[in-house]
């Protein structure tokens, strides 16, 4: 593993990872906690979305598949260890808003790789 993609991948998603858990916990005091992860959902992703533009630095579709699947992979670890076994809700952890926020951890990721490879490609002339 490079030490770009581990960059890219481990160290941002770790990052990404912390930056939901510390809003959740500032959170938590001020909003119901059936409602949270859909407050923390829309600034994750624009957090996210970030990162992955100005950030993430990949020459293949494939990299940004591989810093996605790094991405989820530690979202669903660290999310079961710190969340799930930690505070053990008492309603449950996983429902409609946390499938969404992986699929959207996967998907960024994914999304802007694939985007800004192909604005990157030269325009073939129609001659």
């Amino acid at each position: 593993m490079s030490k770009h993609f581990s960059k890219d991948a481990l160290l941002y998603s770790l990052a990404l990872w912390l930056v939901g858990y510390v809003l959740g916990i500032v959170l938590f005091f001020a909003v119901p906690p059936s409602v949270l992860g859909w407050v923390i959902m829309p600034i994750g992703a624009a957090i996210t979305v970030w990162v992955a533009m100005k950030k993430v630095r990949g020459d293949s579709f494939k990299y940004f598949l591989g810093v996605a699947a790094v991405w989820t992979a530690i979202a669903v670890l660290c999310d079961y260890l710190f969340l799930v076994l930690v505070f053990k809700p008492a309603d449950g952890y996983y429902k409609l808003d946390v499938y969404i926020y992986y699929a959207l951890t996967f998907l960024i990721p994914a999304v802007v790789g694939w985007w800004r490879l192909q604005a990157s490609r030269p325009v073939a002339s129609g001659q």
